[in-house]
C-alpha cells in the first residue's frame, strides 16, 4: 500500500460525544409532484447548474462528484500532472487557450500564472459561488469526486464554508426529500474507489481522505456511512445511494448498496457518452454472476487488508474500531447461494437482485437523468448526447471499395479530425468501428435527393415525422437502385470474362492442331489457361487474375489414362502393379463440374515410365483402360476441342486446361521460347523429323 511514510495507516478520530446525533434534515420540495435533475462531473462550471435546472424544470439537483471544489489556494496543493489533467477537461477553458496551456514547452510556472491572473475562472467557479456572485436557484445535493481539493471539503465539514442551497452528502450527513408522495432518503459516498488507498487518509482528517488535488474512499468512511444509515432507518422511506464510483464495476460499492438496503443508486466515474440504466437481474445471467462480482470486490479488498491489518490494529482507537467492523461487515455481505422452493422463487434470494435499480451517468456536458416523481411513482427520463457516427460517411472512393449494399449519399460537413476509413469490401480488411471522440454534436439529417423546404419567412423548417419518413423512404429507394446497378455490373463483367475465355481457349486449340504437324514445333500447352489481367499483358478486360501458387517444373515422363469413373490415387497406383514403385505423383485435373475423369501419372524417369506403359493391369473397375504417353495423345487428337471422349461443352480449352493443371509439357520439333518465358521441348524418344 503506497502512502507517505510519515503518516500512520489511519488518522485518529476525535472521540465521539455521548450525545452524538446524525446530521440529517428533511426538505419538502412538493408534496404533489417534483422533478429531480441528476448530473455528473460539472467540473467547475457551476453556473451551468441553474441553466440545466431551468431547462429540465427541476425542483432539485443531485450531483455525483467532480463538482469543482477548487479555489486559487488549491493550486499550491496540486502537482503539475494533475493540473494538466484538470486543464484538459475543464469546460471553462476555450479550446485555443487550452491547447496553448497544454503545449509541451509550456512551463508549469507560466501555466499557474495564467490561471491565477485570468479575469475569468479557468478551473472552477467555486470562488464565485462562495462569494455569492453565483447563486444556486434550486437545492443541490452532491458528493465529491476523484478530482477535488480535500482542504475545501474539510472546511464544509467543519462549518467554515457554507453556501445557500448547496448540501454536501458525506458519511455523516444525510438528507430526506419529501416529494411526489414519497420520502426520498439520500446517502452519499464521495471519492474514487482505490483499494490500496482505503487505509490511507492522505491530507484528510477523521474519515475522509485526499491530497494533491485528488480524493478517494476509505474503509472508515464506508463504516461511518453504514452507521449513519442504521441510525436513521425508516421503512417508510425510499433509499437512494449517491456515489462517485460505479456499483456496476466495483463489487464493493454494490455490497454497500445491499447493506444500506438501497432501492436506487446513482453513480458516475466511467465518463461514457451514454448513460446506463439497469438492475443486476437485467445484466447478469443468474444470481451467481452477481455474486461473482461481489466476490471479486471482496478479494481485492482482502488482499490489501491482509497486508495492512497489523499496522491498522496498532493505531486505531475504540471509535474507529467500531466503524472498521461495520466496513468489514460490508465486505462480507455476499448473497448466499439460493435453492428452489415450492413457491417457484429462490429460497433466500436477495431482493436487491431484482428490485434495486441503478443509473450510471455520463458527464453533464453529454447528458443527464431526470427523476419525475408523482403519486409515489419514480419515472426516469434519461438523456445522452451519444456517439457521432457521421465520420463513417466521409470515406472517399480512394480509401474504400464499394460493396453491393453500399449507397451513394450526400456527406455531412467535414469534421475537423481526419476521418477514419469506412469498412472495405474485402472481409479481410478490418474497419475501425470505434466511435471517434471528436465533435459530438448531433448531425442534421441529410436528404440525398432534396433539401428541406423553407418556411414562409425563408428560414429552414423544423424536421417533422413525415420529413423523416420521406427521407428514410428515399434512402431505401436509393439503396435498392445501387444494389441493382451493382448486380447488373457484375453480370456484365462475368459475361465479358466468359467471352474472352472462350476466344482464348479456341485460339489455343487451333494452335494445338497446327502443332500436331510433324514439321511444326509445339508450344507448352495450358500456360495461358486462365485469362490474364491487363497488367500481365493479356488482351482481356476481365476480372479473373490467376492467384494460384507458381507452377512446378513440368515432368516429361507422364502417362495419360482415362478413368471409368471417380477413382482414388491408391486405386490408380495399384493399377500399375509392379511399376507403381516408380510413380512420383498422380494428378486429377479439375473442370467446371469438379474432378474430371482423367488422370496424369508422373514417373521419376524414362525407364519407370516405360515400365508403367508396359506393365499395368488390363482393367480398372471392370473397364479396359487405355494408357498412353500424355504428349503423344494430345498430338494424335488435336481436334477434341476441349473434351476427352467428346465430353467438352463446345467452348474449347478443356484438354489444354487439364494438361496445364497437371504441369505437363507439349512436345514436337525444336525448342522455342514463348511470350510467357517458357521453353518448349520434344516428347520422350521423339526425333525432330518423327512423324
Amino acid at each position: 500500500m503506497s502512502r507517505p511514510a510519515s503518516r500512520p495507516a489511519t488518522s485518529p478520530l476525535p472521540p465521539r460525544p455521548a450525545t452524538f446525533s446524525v446530521n440529517t434534515q428533511t426538505k419538502v420540495l412538493d408534496t404533489v409532484a417534483g422533478r429531480i435533475l441528476c448530473l455528473a462531473d460539472i467540473r467547475g462550471r457551476i453556473s451551468g447548474l441553474n441553466e440545466l435546472a431551468e431547462e429540465a424544470k427541476a425542483n432539485a439537483i443531485i450531483h455525483t462528484g467532480d463538482f469543482g471544489f477548487f479555489e486559487n489556494s488549491s493550486l499550491d496543493r496540486i502537482p503539475d500532472r494533475t493540473l494538466r489533467h484538470l486543464i484538459q477537461y475543464s469546460p471553462l477553458i476555450p479550446t485555443n487557450q487550452r491547447n496553448s496551456l497544454l503545449l509541451p514547452d509550456a512551463s508549469p510556472a507560466s501555466i499557474r500564472d495564467t490561471i491565477i491572473s485570468s479575469p475569468v475562472p479557468l478551473l472552477s467557479e467555486f470562488p464565485q459561488l462562495l462569494s455569492g456572485s453565483i447563486k444556486l436557484s434550486v437545492p443541490v445535493y452532491t458528493v465529491w469526486g476523484a478530482c477535488e481539493d480535500v482542504a475545501i471539503l474539510e472546511k464544509f465539514r467543519g462549518g467554515q464554508y457554507e453556501v445557500v442551497n448547496l448540501n454536501v452528502l458525506d458519511e455523516a450527513t444525510t438528507r430526506c426529500l419529501d416529494v411526489g408522495g414519497i420520502k426520498l432518503r439520500l446517502f452519499g459516498l464521495g471519492g474514487a474507489l482505490v483499494p490500496h488507498k482505503m487505509f490511507d487518509n492522505g491530507d484528510g482528517q477523521a474519515t475522509i481522505a485526499g491530497g494533491q488535488g485528488t480524493m478517494w474512499t476509505t474503509a472508515l468512511q464506508i463504516g461511518e456511512l453504514v452507521d449513519t444509515a442504521q441510525r436513521v432507518f425508516d421503512q417508510t422511506e425510499t433509499r437512494l445511494l449517491v456515489t462517485h464510483a460505479a456499483p456496476g464495476r466495483d463489487g464493493l460499492i454494490a455490497q454497500l448498496a445491499l447493506v444500506l438496503k438501497a432501492d436506487l443508486t446513482i453513480s458516475a466515474g466511467l465518463h461514457f457518452r451514454y448513460a446506463s440504466s439497469y438492475n443486476e437481474f437485467s445484466v447478469q445471467s443468474d444470481l451467481e454472476g452477481f455474486r461473482h462480482k461481489l466476490v471479486v470486490g471482496k478479494a481485492a479488498f482482502d488482499k490489501v487488508w491482509e497486508n495492512v491489518k497489523p499496522q491498522v490494529d496498532a493505531v486505531i482507537d475504540e471509535n474507529q474500531r467500531l466503524l472498521l467492523d461495520k466496513a468489514l461487515a460490508v465486505i462480507e455481505r455476499i448473497p448466499p447461494i439460493a435453492g428452489p422452493n415450492t413457491t417457484g422463487l429462490s429460497s433466500g434470494e436477495e431482493s436487491a437482485w431484482k428490485n434495486c435499480w441503478n443509473w450510471n451517468l455520463c458527464d453533464a456536458a453529454n447528458g443527464s437523468l431526470v427523476l419525475d416523481i408523482k403519486n409515489g411513482r419514480v419515472s426516469a427520463e434519461l438523456k445522452s448526447q451519444g456517439f457521432n457516427y457521421a465520420y463513417r460517411r466521409t470515406a472517399t472512393p480512394s480509401t474504400t471499395a464499394p460493396t453491393p449494399q453500399s449507397t451513394t449519399s450526400a456527406l455531412p460537413p467535414p469534421q475537423a479530425k481526419t476521418p477514419t476509413p469506412a469498412p472495405a469490401a474485402s472481409p479481410s480488411i478490418r474497419s475501425n468501428g470505434t466511435p471517434v471522440h471528436g465533435d459530438f454534436s448531433a448531425p442534421s439529417p441529410v436528404n440525398p435527393t432534396s433539401s428541406r423546404p423553407e418556411s414562409a419567412n425563408g428560414s429552414r423548417g423544423t424536421p417533422t415525422a413525415s420529413d423523416s419518413a420521406r427521407e428514410r423512404h428515399q434512402a431505401k429507394k436509393q439503396q435498392k437502385k445501387e444494389r441493382e446497378r451493382e448486380r447488373k455490373k457484375e453480370e456484365k463483367e462475368r459475361e465479358r470474362a466468359d467471352k474472352d475465355s472462350v476466344a482464348r481457349d479456341e485460339t489455343e486449340v487451333t494452335e494445338l492442331a497446327h502443332e500436331a504437324q510433324p514439321s511444326t514445333s509445339t508450344a507448352p500447352a495450358g500456360q495461358d489457361a486462365e485469362p490474364m489481367s491487363p497488367a500481365d499483358g493479356g488482351n482481356v478486360t476481365g476480372i479473373r487474375t490467376p492467384t494460384g501458387p507458381p507452377r512446378r517444373q513440368r515432368n516429361p515422363w507422364t502417362l495419360f489414362m482415362k478413368l471409368p469413373g471417380p477413382c482414388t490415387e491408391t486405386e490408380v497406383r495399384e493399377f500399375f502393379l509392379t511399376a507403381k514403385e516408380g510413380i512420383i505423383a498422380v494428378k486429377f485435373p479439375q473442370n467446371n463440374f469438379g474432378r474430371s475423369r482423367v488422370a496424369f501419372v508422373e514417373f521419376g524417369d524414362e525407364e519407370a515410365m516405360k515400365d508403367g506403359l508396359n506393365k499395368h493391369a488390363e482393367k480398372l473397375k471392370d473397364q479396359v483402360i487405355h494408357i498412353s504417353i500424355a504428349d503423344d495423345r494430345e498430338r494424335d487428337r488435336p481436334s477434341d476441342r476441349g473434351g476427352f471422349g467428346n465430353r467438352g461443352r463446345g467452348r474449347g480449352g478443356y484438354a489444354s486446361r487439364a494438361v496445364a493443371q497437371a504441369g505437363l509439357v507439349r512436345g514436337g520439333g525444336p525448342s522455342r521460347r514463348y511470350e510467357n518465358g517458357d521453353t518448349g521441348s520434344r516428347p520422350v524418344g521423339e526425333t525432330p523429323n518423327q512423324s
